[in-house]
C-alpha cells in the first residue's frame, strides 16, 4: 500500500485567453473575484475566485507574448490546466511522493506567490495525472 501524501487539495487552475468570459461564468455561479494580481515571478495575471460550497478557481491570464502560457493557450481558449496542493513542508511531501512510486519532474521550482502572500509556489509534471502546483505554507 502506498503511503500518504501529505497534499491538501487548494484550487484549480484555469487558464484563459478572455478573462472577462471566465469572470462571467464564475459570477453566474455565485463565486466571489478577488482582485487582479500581477506576478512577475510566474509573468501572468491572476485572479482568485472563491465559493463557499465548490473549489475555489484561480484565473490565469498571458500577459507576455512569450509567457508561459502561450502554448498552452495555442490551441484552446480555455483550459482547465493544473491543479493546486499545499503543504506545510514541500520536500516530505515531495519525499512521501517519490516512496508511494509516484513518477514526477518537476517544471518550475519554488518561487514566491504574489496571490498567495509570497508564499512558494512550485509545479510540477505528475506521470498518469497532468500538471500540479504546490502550495508550501509556513
Amino acid at each position: 500500500m502506498n503511503e500518504k501524501c501529505d497534499l491538501t487539495f487548494d484550487h484549480l487552475g484555469l487558464a484563459v485567453s478572455r478573462v472577462s468570459r471566465a469572470l462571467d461564468f464564475v459570477c453566474c455561479l455565485g463565486y466571489s473575484v478577488g482582485a487582479e494580481v500581477f506576478d512577475p515571478e510566474q509573468k501572468v495575471n491572476l485572479i482568485l475566485c472563491k465559493h463557499d460550497n465548490m473549489p475555489a478557481i484561480e484565473i490565469i491570464y498571458k500577459v507576455l507574448e512569450n509567457g508561459p502560457l502561450t502554448e498552452i493557450l495555442k490551441h484552446r481558449s480555455e483550459l482547465m490546466y493544473h491543479v493546486c496542493y499545499r503543504t506545510k513542508n514541500l520536500d516530505k511531501s515531495l519525499n512521501q511522493l517519490q516512496s508511494s512510486g509516484v513518477r514526477f519532474v518537476c517544471v518550475s521550482p519554488p518561487k514566491p506567490a504574489i496571490l498567495f502572500e509570497k508564499n512558494p509556489v512550485s509545479f510540477y509534471l505528475v506521470s498518469g495525472f497532468g500538471l500540479i502546483e504546490i502550495l508550501e505554507i509556513s
